[in-house]
């Protein structure tokens, strides 16, 4: 897949899954104490009674059954969703809900159901949304007990209509003027059906009324409770949208009717939204919403809503109850013709939280499908597609229900979230506190569901050695519950330490550091009751430690965004699968044939038992590989990651490499990132996607940046060398004519060839990274790199490389201002790390001081080694 669109896609994704979503038809969730008496199988099927028994086998039940499955930890049936479910209202019910809703910014409820003492009241969502619910105000509902007042204090039928008509009227014109109340409903497609005439047929209204007020009055009459009367019915909805366009008021309220999909209560033929024309026709001034998508007639949802300046588009009710393939075409459908400032979306939540939480994660899967196919057809550009996401989930609904809300930037909220920094639009003390707090929440209920027995608390240390603290989960919920930190220590001696615990000289044996987990990049595994979470080095204050490689990355990312500057990493991460032969050497057998994107190579057991496992697992997570395939090397394979910010990205990284490991431990295999494990192979490198965005500026300025940014790359690459080939093994792969990236200093468009590959204008991909690197430094010192030659605004003199600079002839490489090489051993990348005086500063000489005597001492004892057991000591540990 193209990288552009892999990271217009990924940037797509993120906003559908940040924008705060309007939800502008819903209904009241059930009383606790009432959970028990209505089916849970409904969240995912309009289906009751008898028929509900076979919505076992329907495709959009097995879905939900995953997607809740999933979310709750549990095994992938009915009823290991269904007792964790429980679980979930026994433990803390409110944090469930809480979860079920996230995204959901307000909730506009239609609480005109029957069975009211059951239900909560519309007010009681918000303690789940952060902007406070509002009403609809349902006609059939209200009208009923109206009418019965009047039919038994009327003993004249021409009297109680009258009397029941001035009260529904009296009622409606103080709905109109309720803030409260942001809109009314109508479910007449149930009642008599949605072809409802220009005009109002009062006689025939009246005529039926009578019949109403004789039975009413009969001796021992039940209460009326149910308009179900086609004059009256229709004679009611009249009435309504003349209020509504009579009124004084400049908003006018909409009118929301049921359309299609329901249950069997009503008559399908008859719930077509285009029986509806002659409605529209008449009150031009009343804004009307189609709920639920009309399905089955969906395109008439959009005709109606292309044609008829008062009429909207509700694509909701569709999530959960249709299957996949279903949502997709019903979005296709109604885009067809209606313009996307004309729709809006609903969950129709009902009862149940998790109605809610099947909505919204489904939504945001179509929507992500259907939009980025549009956008690859061309149909649509990425910032069209973004404006459709923030127009159907939240500012058209503002603008319908005049609701007044802002749209808040979810970007910056995501990055100071996900970095810790206090960024321009960060959240303020209370929502990190609350971050903070759902978080815990978060790691306590993965407990509670026996998820989570063990957390690994991961760091990476100056020879690039993952290494691990693992604290028990009874532990983990005794410091979560007393609101504390996740912490322990590790010596101050651990930064000077090599990958068999010696201690590199000058580094003594007191004092210690604080090891303290950031929440946030918590994620399940990498095997089963395990999850990892990243680390940072703190002093005994609780500051950061100014050695620890990953805040030295966060300061590069901070850096970068005082000057205006925003950073997305995307790795794709090369990888080789062997296995330990009987002589003590690591092969991989009956790989015969496997070349680059080979067929034949998706075909070995390690696919099928490893890689494919290991994604799947990564999805669970939230990590959504975007490609896999072969490698040149026998065994060798590609897992492309997708971009992020840039300490996201490499916690990722991190995260991905180590699943993938412990699904090839488990089949017996070892996953190496050995840069050249086998001689005559390709070798295997991490390659890196760095795309710049200034954030100020003209376009004029912007190139300029972009164009400073990499010259500095260029100008300190010698440098950075030293912690992007960080091992004497990294510069095995380092030759001329393989792609590897070359041993030139230089950049070419598209040319892999060259260590820095440009894609377009601010992305490019820097060749020159092995897996062997710390990925924080490694990072840190890129971007340090290219913010210095933005503050001193060097200029890219070096010209576009084409070619193979080591096909080129001298004066050709002169001509490109390609005059120096790529350093050929650790030992020359450690010397011209040390030289680059203005570099050194950039990082911090202490950092550099420190990881110049690690890299140093790792070397000596790599050189005492012989060849083949020197690669086997690394292939163990990498």
């Amino acid at each position: 897949m193209d990288h552009d669109f892999t990271v217009g896609a990924s940037a797509l994704r993120h906003l559908i899954d940040t924008t705060p979503i309007i939800d502008n038809h819903a209904h009241p969730l059930l009383k606790e104490g009432h959970l028990d008496k209505y089916p849970l199988l409904t969240v995912a099927t309009e289906a009751h009674g008898d028929a509900l028994s076979s919505t076992f086998t329907s495709f959009a039940h097995i879905r939900g059954v995953r997607q809740l499955a999933e979310r709750l930890g549990c095994a992938q049936s009915w009823d290991a969703v269904e007792q964790a479910i429980k679980q979930r209202r026994k433990s803390d019910y409110p944090a469930w809900i809480r979860q079920c809703l996230s995204g959901i910014e307000c909730v506009l409820v239609d609480d005109g159901l029957d069975n009211q003492d059951a239900v909560e009241s519309y007010q009681h969502f918000d303690s789940f949304a952060p902007s406070a619910s509002k009403r609809i105000v349902r006609i059939e509902q209200l009208a009923p007990k109206l009418i019965d007042e009047a039919c038994l204090t009327q003993e004249a039928p021409e009297e109680a209509f009258e009397a029941a008509m001035h009260s529904f009227k009296q009622e409606i014109q103080a709905a109109i003027i309720d803030p409260e109340v942001v809109g009314f409903k109508s479910v007449i497609c149930y009642r008599t059906g949605l072809d409802i005439p220009y005009g109002e047929d009062e006689a025939a209204a009246r005529s039926m009324f009578a019949g109403i007020h004789a039975q009413r009055r009969a001796p021992g009459a039940a209460s009326f409770t149910r308009v179900n009367h086609r004059p009256l019915n229709e004679y009611l909805v009249h009435c309504l949208a003349q209020l509504i366009r009579d009124s004084d008021a400049a908003h006018k309220k909409p009118i929301q009717f049921h359309t299609g999909l329901g249950d069997n209560d009503l008559t399908l033929t008859r719930a077509s939204p285009a029986h509806l024309q002659e409605l529209a026709r008449a009150y031009p001034t009343v804004p009307i919403v189609l709920l639920h998508s009309g399905y089955p007639f969906d395109r008439e949802t959009g005709y109606m809503a292309a044609m008829y300046a008062n009429v909207f588009a509700d694509i909701g009710e569709v999530f959960p109850f249709i299957n996949r393939d279903g949502q997709e075409s019903i979005l296709r459908h109604v885009l067809e013709l209606c313009p996307w400032e004309k729709i809006i979306w609903s969950t129709d939540g009902h009862w149940f939280p998790e109605t809610f939480f099947l909505s919204v994660v489904q939504m945001r899967d179509v929507f992500h499908t259907v939009l980025c196919d549009m956008v690859q057809k061309g149909d649509v550009s990425w910032k069209q597609a973004s404006q459709l996401v923030q127009d159907v989930l939240f500012r058209t609904s503002n603008k319908v229900y005049n609701l007044g809300l802002t749209l808040k930037s979810c970007e910056a909220l995501s990055h100071a979230r996900q970095n810790g920094s206090p960024a321009k639009s960060a959240p303020s003390l209370g929502s990190l506190s609350a971050e903070k707090s759902h978080l815990q929440r978060r790691v306590v209920s993965r407990i509670e569901s026996d998820l989570l027995r063990y957390l690994r608390l991961c760091w990476i240390d100056n020879t690039g050695t993952l290494r691990v603290k693992v604290i028990p989960s009874r532990q983990v919920k005794s410091i979560l519950e007393s609101n504390g930190n996740i912490t322990t220590t590790i010596p101050k001696a651990s930064l000077g330490q090599l990958q068999d615990d010696t201690i590199v000289a000058d580094v003594g044996p007191a004092g210690h550091y604080i090891l303290q987990a950031d929440l946030s990049s918590l994620r399940s595994g990498p095997r089963d009751g395990h999850a990892m979470v990243m680390c940072d080095y703190r002093e005994q204050d609780g500051s950061r430690a100014t050695r620890c490689p990953r805040s030295l990355l966060l300061n590069a990312v901070r850096d970068a965004e005082e000057q205006h500057i925003q950073l997305k990493l995307g790795f794709e991460i090369e990888l080789v699968f062997v296995r330990l032969s009987d002589d003590g050497k690591y092969e991989l057998r009956d790989a015969e044939g496997h070349a680059w994107s080979s067929a034949r190579a998706m075909d070995h057991e390690v696919v099928e038992k490893v890689l494919e496992p290991a994604i799947q697992q990564l999805e669970q997570a939230g990590v959504y590989v975007e490609t896999l395939h072969a490698e040149s090397a026998k065994g060798q394979y590609e897992v492309v990651l997708p971009p992020a910010d840039p300490v996201h990205a490499v916690d990722t990284l991190v995260y991905a490499r180590e699943v993938v490991a412990s699904c090839a431990r488990k089949h017996g295999y070892k996953m190496t990132l050995h840069p050249k494990p086998v001689t005559e192979a390709c070798g295997t490198a991490a390659h890196t996607h760095i795309s710049v965005t200034p954030t100020a500026g003209d376009e004029s300025s912007k190139a300029s940046i972009w164009n400073s940014f990499y010259a500095g790359v260029l100008v300190h690459l010698r440098a950075i060398c030293a912690f992007t080939y960080s091992n004497m093994a990294s510069y095995e792969r380092v030759m001329d004519g393989t792609w590897a990236g070359g041993t030139w200093v230089a950049w070419g468009t598209q040319n892999r060839e060259v260590p820095l590959r440009k894609i377009q204008d601010g992305h490019w991909e820097v060749r020159c990274v092995d897996g062997l690197a710390n990925p924080y430094l490694a990072m840190m010192a890129i971007i340090v790199a290219g913010l210095e030659g933005v503050k001193r605004q060097e200029k890219l003199v070096w010209g576009d490389c084409t070619k193979d600079p080591g096909s080129l002839f001298w004066e050709e490489r002169l001509n490109l201002g390609i005059n120096s090489n790529l350093p050929a051993t650790i030992e020359e990348a450690l010397v011209s790390l040390e030289e680059d005086t203005a570099f050194v500063r950039a990082v911090g000489e202490h950092v550099v001081s420190r990881y110049v005597a690690v890299k140093k001492a790792e070397t000596k004892k790599l050189k005492s080694m012989e060849m083949e057991k020197r690669k086997k000591w690394i292939i163990d540990r990498y």
